[in-house]
């Protein structure tokens, strides 16, 4: 299922659309302003950053400084249960993988 990108010729902003099918697919509208005068544009493109990425990005973290990316996190809760010899609980993976993913959780309320 692609997602095709259209810039908006009456408001000039950008619209991301999910498709399905092409062959069926509704004639694209604009998110912003609703018209209907679409241009499809080549999309950006992206990838994921490696451990490697983040580390060389953000570096890391001596013991006391905070860290800078989710994903450094992950990565060190990941190796204090290995150093315990335990396995990483499901909910925890979970956690570790959404950050990952750039999905954080929200604040956890009073500790």
């Amino acid at each position: 299922m692609p997602i095709y990108e259209y810039r908006c010729e009456d408001c000039a902003k950008l619209s991301s659309i999910l498709v399905r099918s092409p062959k069926t697919a509704p004639a694209p509208k604009c998110q912003h302003c609703g018209g209907s005068h679409l241009k499809k544009v080549m999309s950006r493109v992206s990838r994921l950053k490696t451990q490697s990425d983040v580390v060389q990005e953000y570096g890391t973290p001596r013991p006391g400084e905070a860290y800078s990316d989710p994903r450094q996190i992950g990565s060190w809760v990941e190796k204090r249960f290995e150093s315990y010899g335990m396995p990483v609980p499901e909910e925890t993976r979970k956690m570790i993988d959404a950050a990952r993913e750039g999905e954080l959780p929200g604040p956890t309320g009073d500790l």
